[in-house]
């Protein structure tokens, strides 16, 4: 998933655009985002995808380089997880139905990062 990894760059861009405290127009996006990214997270790791905290880690790479404070940062850690928690409550193991939400949150994620960056690195 190193498209992903264009989201982070692009926060890195982003960045010194504007004062940490004030909320940045693409909140909202980078909120859907983190919670895609607990999906993932929970998911993966009931399906059985030997990939230990990657997604944990991308969720971490992307505080890092937004570096969110206040309340910026408890709504995105906050979104990652209700993602996380939302499936939790709903599948105990790897079924169809969450193979395909892999694939449809996966699709998601690129599209948001791809929009983002699309929208904010020029």
């Amino acid at each position: 998933m190193p498209r992903f990894l264009a989201l982070v760059v692009l926060c890195c861009l982003l960045a010194p655009l504007r004062a940490q405290e004030n909320a940045a127009p693409f909140d909202g996006e980078l909120q859907r985002f983190a919670e895609i990214l607990g999906t993932l997270h929970y998911l993966r790791g009931i399906c059985g995808s030997n990939e230990g905290g990657k997604w944990r880690n991308e969720m971490q790479a992307l505080l890092d380089a937004e570096t969110p404070s206040g309340d910026r940062r408890t709504r995105m850690i906050a979104g990652f997880n209700r993602g996380y928690n939302g499936f939790q409550q709903t599948y105990r193991t790897c079924t169809p139905a969450a193979t395909l939400a892999i694939r449809r949150y996966i699709d998601e994620g690129l599209k948001i990062s791809r929009d983002l960056t699309a929208r904010y690195a020029n």
